[in-house]
């Protein structure tokens, strides 16, 4: 393969592991899942409690980040790879049902079973959408938070995806998130892997170049910090943490008016 990237494989890999979290979160990945470590990364036991039980199950985010939002009610928020729905149902609590939250996935089998929980579940102002977070299917300006955990480092096109946050949020508005990335430059041949890509290793950008990216969209970004509550998985990734500092972080921007 070289040293280039092969993006078609990297979403075939991507959509079969996240196709098998929401057929069964009891599987063995090379990432934590459930409601252990929501609490862990800070999550409030009373919202989890009020979700639906099986999207906690199949949570798989990376940090948390709630803290900074300060969802209101009534405000409209848009969650970047929803997964099963439970960071969109979090949201779905705060901003109440005068508010909406809408979860675009590319995976099919979580946005379905994320349209499943929020009927059986009420959440009346919580919807899911196929799609890719590089090319949003909504209007300019069209919500006041935007947030995403664990997902953007699997996008071979992270300007994209910033810009395309931008582009939908009203002007000043918020970016929350959580994702992993490195201390260091990761070299080419763990860049132009698939497989680690998958495995959210090889598209960990490296730190000052990821809030770099959010800063060129179009972002003021306001707080970063280490989400040292976030423990790796797998063989692969705890070597890279130790070689090149990949790490999860949560990150806090608005966009400028």
């Amino acid at each position: 393969m070289g040293n280039s990237l092969d993006t078609a494989e990297l979403e075939r890999q991507v959509k079969s592991m996240y196709r098998d979290v929401a057929a069964s979160a009891e599987a063995d990945f090379h990432f934590e899942t459930g409601r252990d470590l929501a609490e862990r990364l800070g999550y409030d036991p009373d919202d989890l409690d009020a979700v639906p039980d099986a999207a906690v199950d199949s949570f798989a985010g990376v940090g948390y980040y709630f803290d900074t939002l300060a969802l209101e009610p009534g405000e409209n928020v848009l969650d970047l790879g929803s997964g099963s729905g439970m960071d969109a149902f979090v949201a779905g609590l705060h901003v109440a049902d005068g508010g909406s939250v809408t979860g675009v996935d590319m995976t099919d089998e979580q946005v379905e079973k994320a349209r499943i929980l929020a009927a059986e579940g009420g959440f009346h102002n919580v919807d899911f959408r196929e799609g890719y977070i590089e090319d949003l299917p909504f209007d300019d300006e069209s919500f006041d938070a935007v947030i995403s955990n664990g997902v953007i480092n699997l996008s071979a096109e992270k300007e994209r995806v910033f810009e395309e946050a931008g582009r939908v949020l009203e002007p000043g508005g918020r970016l929350a998130l959580a994702d992993i990335v490195s201390e260091q430059r990761l070299p080419a041949g763990i860049k132009s892997d698939a497989d680690l890509w998958a495995a959210c290793i090889g598209g960990a950008e490296q730190i000052d170049s990821y809030a770099s990216l959010v800063e060129t969209a179009g972002f003021e970004v306001l707080e970063v910090r280490d989400n040292s509550q976030y423990e790796f998985v797998s063989e692969q990734a705890a070597n890279a943490c130790q070689a090149y500092g990949v790490k999860s972080i949560s990150l806090s921007a608005r966009k400028r008016a």
